[in-house]
């Protein structure tokens, strides 16, 4: 029997997936794409990082891309210093959903810890840090 803490955990991440999977589906992306525009909104990652960030294998990764491009979400280019290395970024386009959907999240997720303090919502940032901190050291 899973723990209470444990137990949720998991019905809160049921919610927050829930509320993605709308705002992905609302902007016609799947999850996955969605988290690639998340990514990608403040950096230029190699193929292979985006594939680390995202979790998918490299032709999953390829696929993915390959979609976002035929939307002028993404281009590829050239590492400059490794002409070999290709790095995704995100268009005009792309910035401008990935920008859209932060706020929408943000709205989404205020929603969300309305009923909390604000005492309740800096406890509850300082540990979800700590969790997801903990949870990248662990991959």
């Amino acid at each position: 029997m899973a723990s209470p803490t444990t137990d949720a955990l998991v019905q809160l991440s049921f919610v927050i997936q829930s509320r993605l999977s709308d705002l992905a589906s609302s902007r016609d992306l799947s999850l996955t794409q969605l988290r690639m525009l998340g990514v990608l909104r403040d950096r230029r990652p190699t193929m292979q990082d985006l594939a680390g960030h995202l979790g998918l294998t490299k032709s999953s990764l390829t696929g993915l891309i390959d979609r976002a491009e035929q939307r002028s979400l993404v281009v590829r280019t050239p590492d400059a210093s490794d002409g070999r290395t290709v790095r995704v970024e995100l268009t005009e386009l792309g910035r401008s959903l990935a920008a859209e959907g932060t706020v929408a999240m943000n709205d989404a997720m205020d929603a969300l810890l309305e009923p909390l303090s604000a005492s309740d919502r800096k406890v509850l940032h300082r540990v979800a840090v700590r969790l997801a901190e903990a949870g990248q050291e662990q991959a």
